[in-house]
Order: C-alpha cells, then sequence, then structure tokens
C-alpha cells in the first residue's frame, strides 16, 4: 500500500527541510502524531537516528508510542524514517522536496508505504481503503499546515 500528497510551498527549500526534518515539531501540524522525541542522545535527522511518536490514531485512539528510524536524511531534499524495528520497519513516512517544474516554488511530497508484514495483511485488506483515504486526508492537512508556517 502506498500513499502520497504532494503541494506546492512558496518558500526556499532549507527552511522547508528544516521543518520536515525536525521530528519534535510534528505535534504541530499532523493531526494522529501530537508529540515526538530523540532517542539515545539523537538530537537531528541523521540516518539511524532514533525517535518515537506519540500517536493517537484516527484523532480519537487508540493512543500509543511508536519507535521510528531515520532512514533517508538528504539535506533540503528527502527526509524518511521507518515505523517498528529499525532493521524491518512496518511502515515508511517520508517527504521529498523538488523545484516546481515551472520554477514556480516547491514541490513537497509526503508519502506513506506500508511494507510487507505478513500479519498486517488482514488489516489492510479489510481497512485499506478507509485507511488510506485517512492518510492521504492527513498528509494533506499536514502539508497545508507546514505551507503555512514556511510561507509566513
Amino acid at each position: 500500500m502506498h500513499e502520497e500528497a504532494t503541494i506546492t510551498m512558496h518558500a526556499p527549500a532549507e527552511k522547508i527541510w528544516a521543518l520536515v526534518s525536525d521530528v519534535t515539531r510534528i505535534g504541530e501540524f499532523s493531526p494522529e502524531t501530537f508529540e515526538a522525541e530523540w532517542l539515545g542522545g539523537a538530537v537531528g535527522p541523521v540516518v539511524g537516528a532514533r525517535f518515537r511518536g506519540h500517536v493517537r490514531r484516527n484523532e480519537i485512539g487508540p493512543t500509543y508510542w511508536t519507535p521510528c528510524t531515520v532512514l533517508i536524511s538528504e539535506p533540503h531534499r528527502e527526509f524518511t524514517f521507518g515505523v517498528g524495528a529499525a532493521d524491518n520497519p512496518l511502515t515508511r513516512w517520508g517527504y521529498q522536496i523538488e523545484p516546481c517544474a515551472d520554477g514556480d516554488g516547491v514541490d513537497v511530497t509526503e508519502t506513506f508505504e506500508f511494507t510487507s508484514a505478513l500479519w498486517a495483511r488482514p488489516y489492510w485488506v479489510l481497512f485499506g481503503t478507509l485507511r488510506g483515504r485517512r492518510i492521504r486526508n492527513d498528509m494533506r492537512r499536514t502539508l497545508e499546515q507546514m505551507k503555512a508556517v514556511v510561507e509566513a
């Protein structure tokens, strides 16, 4: 399962990167993840850094902490992290930052990818359509709120 949302922002890629890669600010933007913190002495987005997110599924619950690992950290271009086990994440979330083809702004794409864990497939078969729609809508909300901050 793969979902994504893209929005054009009129701000420098450096400013956008600083925002999307600062996991401690996600609670300002995400409808589900209301806080996050770096773990094990990590203080920023380097490959292998660990953090945990505090999630309230569908904004109502259940509420839980989830471990995350930075998988890709390319300043001003891409920030991607895995959720779950560091060596075999259940899901991947990321942000890609690219100049618009027409030169007017920066396209920011948030992505979600469900990996191939066999035990979770029944969930995605039964609820994948609804969950996918929710994820797309939440990604758009997140990006729109980030846009408001970087364009202010």
